[in-house]
């Protein structure tokens, strides 16, 4: 049986670690080429033949702030692979810097607005011409649930960039709808990726407060949030677009979370 995505073309920024390696390997499992983004240039080889070698992954480094790159990035896609199908605008960071508003300097603030949205917004802006030639894609911006609801530890300045992510997608996905390209954000809770790793080893405190408020228990996993970003990639999900998907161990639909 023909994979879900089955001789589609991908963009995954952020795609050598975390959600973005996950959501690479079930892309080539369900039969698309993949065209990864990422800064990581000593993980992009090792990916690559992870995945399965040229005929299936490329590798391109990029400064997803730097439009230059960016738009190189998807012109290798189409070049590469013939078409730019899909684009997961994954990338993001979260740095200690970034606290409540009374610590957090402007540099800080800055920093995280170019990474976690005007990379957003030069990754959909790369991504569209292509598909508005083609008249079909399918674009999964990474949000947060804390775009939906105040985060329980500061970080004013992620949180506001997830709710720009999350404002522009619900753009976006309106304005092209009849173009046939959709776009949808994902709005993952805490999941063990290497960022949550990073917060537990420098302040295991303010890590274990996230957990708390998760009904289910845990954090959630990247293979959990890799098969719903194949689900928004797919025809299955071929009436959504501006959605909120949230996938979060409900911690956006908790009001008191028992312990």
């Amino acid at each position: 049986m023909a994979g879900r995505i089955e001789g589609k073309v991908a963009v995954v920024t952020g795609g050598c670690s975390g959600i973005g390696l996950a959501t690479s390997r079930r892309f080539v499992e369900e039969g698309a080429k993949v065209v990864i983004g990422d800064i990581n240039t000593d993980r992009g080889a090792e990916v690559v033949d992870e995945l399965g070698g040229p005929d299936v992954a490329t590798f391109v480094q990029v400064d997803v702030t730097d439009k230059d790159q960016v738009d190189a990035l998807f012109k290798t896609a189409k070049d590469t692979y013939g078409s730019v199908d899909i684009a997961f605008n994954n990338a993001g960071i979260s740095p200690p810097q970034d606290d409540s508003i009374l610590d957090t300097d402007l540099d800080a603030w800055d920093l995280v607005q170019r990474v976690n949205l005007t990379s957003v917004y030069l990754c959909c802006k790369a991504a569209l011409p292509y598909m508005l030639e083609q008249k079909s894609g399918s674009i999964i911006n990474t949000a947060s649930f804390v775009a939906v609801m105040g985060a329980a530890t500061s970080q004013i300045s992620y949180s506001a960039s997830k709710g720009g992510v999350l404002s522009m997608t619900r753009e976006l996905g309106v304005q092209f709808a009849r173009e046939g390209i959709r776009v949808n954000a994902l709005c993952p809770g805490p999941v063990n990726t290497p960022l949550l790793k990073e917060l537990f080893a420098k302040d295991a405190e303010r890590a274990a407060r996230r957990l708390v408020h998760v009904p289910m228990g845990r954090f959630g996993e990247p293979e959990e949030m890799a098969n719903a970003v194949l689900f928004l990639a797919s025809d299955e999900s071929s009436f959504m677009t501006a959605s909120t998907f949230l996938v979060d161990g409900g911690i956006s639909g908790a009001y008191v979370t028992p312990l």
